[in-house]
């Protein structure tokens, strides 16, 4: 099968065509697509026809696939589909990397459209490669020196104002098993060796400064990644995949359509434990996520 591959933007982000991946790929091809997520970070596929368990058989072609969520619930009967569902408050609009508090989050995340509002609902994907170029040498030197803690225990899954009974619930379940792990907060990829600001939302403190003082650095750092020449605006149309490298990008799901029904369904690759400039390896103070996805021997 021949695909044509078509950057969508100088920095992150490319189309495939000529593919069908209702079917099974032969080793060329799959090679060829695990390439292309490397040098684009996201790659974008018709998906017409794909149901969930199509999803979960063309994702393992880059891996062992997780379970839906260390805490949410997944799709009745499909374990590792996790809905991102409006009507389920699961809009997040927050920039974050997927599950960045466990040891080792997902290698790659797999959003496919069941839903599509008729405007708005973009989902920006931003590259932290891009982002760490583009910082000046000496900030370069202060953020490959600095280490964070990842946590889901705090607003993100819900804002504290306005915080009604079905929000407190879905509060209480997202936090269910509190997780903190810190990690480096340049990242230094496994398989390109680019360097990349592993941030985002679930990332609260840095190692050795107070809360204050690791909200300004995060901050100052965050604002590299989201640069508009950083970020792929994706607008979704029915059937459609997008797949993205959770190792090196951000993303970010606007909302922006009202209310108006949107859903996806979420699959993600098992990943590596992260590790920083000098080779030295995240680390768990608190949760243990086995059920999620195991650590690699």
């Amino acid at each position: 099968m021949s695909i044509q591959i078509h950057k969508v933007t100088a920095n992150i982000g490319a189309r495939v065509e000529g593919l069908d991946i209702t079917r099974p790929l032969d080793e060329e091809t799959s090679t060829a697509l695990r390439e292309a997520l490397n040098a684009h970070k996201v790659l974008v596929f018709d998906a017409e026809g794909l149901d969930d368990a199509g999803q979960q058989a063309f994702v393992r072609h880059f891996g062992d696939i997780t379970t839906a969520h260390p805490t949410v619930s997944a799709v009745d009967g499909a374990p590792n589909v996790l809905p991102v569902d409006s009507e389920g408050g699961r809009a997040a609009n927050h920039w974050h990397t997927d599950v960045t508090f466990v040891l080792n989050p997902p290698q790659a995340t797999s959003l496919r459209s069941i839903t599509v509002p008729p405007y708005g609902g973009e989902t920006l994907i931003a590259s932290s490669a891009a982002a760490y170029r583009n910082l000046p040498e000496s900030l370069r030197g202060l953020a490959d020196t600095l280490w964070a803690e990842h946590t889901n225990d705090y607003d993100y899954a819900v804002p504290e104002e306005d915080v009604d009974e079905e929000q407190s619930a879905r509060r209480a379940q997202f936090t269910s098993i509190k997780y903190r792990t810190v990690h480096p907060v340049v990242r230094v990829h496994p398989l390109t060796g680019e360097r990349g600001l592993f941030i985002g939302g679930f990332a609260q403190r840095i190692v050795g400064l107070s809360a204050g003082e690791s909200r300004k650095i995060l901050d100052l750092l965050q604002a590299y990644v989201t640069r508009p020449e950083n970020v792929l605006r994706h607008r979704w149309s029915p059937n459609q995949l997008v797949l993205f490298d959770n190792r090196i990008t951000q993303h970010y799901a606007v909302d922006n359509y009202d209310g108006l029904p949107r859903r996806l369904h979420r699959v993600t690759v098992a990943g590596d434990i992260p590790v920083g400039i000098e080779g030295k390896e995240s680390y768990v103070i608190e949760g243990d996520a086995s059920h999620y996805t195991p650590v690699a021997a």
